[in-house]
């Protein structure tokens, strides 16, 4: 696979007014369980005000996943959930870690 070679990126929140109506920004501590192969585990988030229809549009964990899918979801009001998927071929155990998503409500 080729490095880019040409970048843009840009810093700034003016690309979003009038987009969002609400944004959280959520930073939590989870310790997923082992997760068996091919198997996969949720965490669950109380989030006050989030309902269903927000999205999630941005997670980050403080560990190496170690090849582990994670995807995050409002799964109902107040709540939002972290589903994990191990297809590594072995079993996998995370060290605890802190989370951060970013959840957005549109207008």
């Amino acid at each position: 696979m080729a490095a880019a070679t040409a970048i843009t990126a840009r810093q700034g929140n003016d690309q979003f007014r009038g987009v969002f109506s609400d944004t959280w920004e959520v930073i939590c501590t989870l310790d997923t369980a082992s997760v068996a192969d091919q198997a996969a585990a949720t965490d669950t988030v109380a989030v006050p005000g989030v309902v269903l229809g927000d999205m999630v549009i941005a997670m980050s964990a403080g560990v190496s996943e170690a090849g582990l899918v994670r995807r995050a979801y409002v799964s109902a009001a107040g709540t939002v959930t972290i589903a994990t998927t191990n297809t590594t071929g072995a079993a996998v155990n995370l060290a605890s870690t802190t989370i951060k998503l970013v959840i957005v409500r549109m207008v």
